[in-house]
């Protein structure tokens, strides 16, 4: 019998990375989406259903391609490179998605999901608090 973990401890870089594009941005979009919400709630007392609003807002690909370009120039190569592979990594973007913000968007979240699958929670913050505080780009707006 497999005995469950909620966490074993985190990858090696080089064993995140052998995960692919995809499977990078499965976590990733999890880990995004719960970094906006802790966010939203530390922010202020709002309804559950205005939470929901304003995830909603920051948490889909249009809002997430604005991100990622904001912070762009801010990540190092390798990460560029990441992102890349996210970016061309082959997933269906849902009908009402713009393909080329679908594919940005799955780039953020395979940084994303790297980045926490390795443990490099000091890259993550860094990289989330630009994005939710608005970056050098005003990559969201400030929550």
């Amino acid at each position: 019998m497999h005995t469950f973990s909620l966490f074993p401890g985190p990858l090696s870089k080089k064993e995140a990375l052998q995960y692919n594009a995809l499977q990078l941005a499965y976590v990733g979009d999890t880990v995004y989406d719960l970094f906006v919400r802790g966010a939203l709630v530390r922010g202020g007392k709002k309804n559950v259903n205005q939470l929901h609003k304003e995830a909603s807002a920051i948490v889909n690909c249009a809002a997430q391609s604005r991100a990622l370009q904001a912070i762009d120039g801010l990540l190092s190569q390798d990460e560029k490179d990441l992102v890349r592979r996210g970016r061309n990594a082959h997933s269906r973007p849902p009908k009402n998605a713009d393909p080329a913000d679908y594919a940005r968007a799955t780039g953020l979240e395979a940084l994303i999901g790297c980045l926490y699958l390795s443990g490099e929670g000091e890259r993550l913050n860094e990289i989330m608090r630009l994005i939710l505080e608005g970056g050098p780009s005003n990559a969201q707006g400030s929550l």
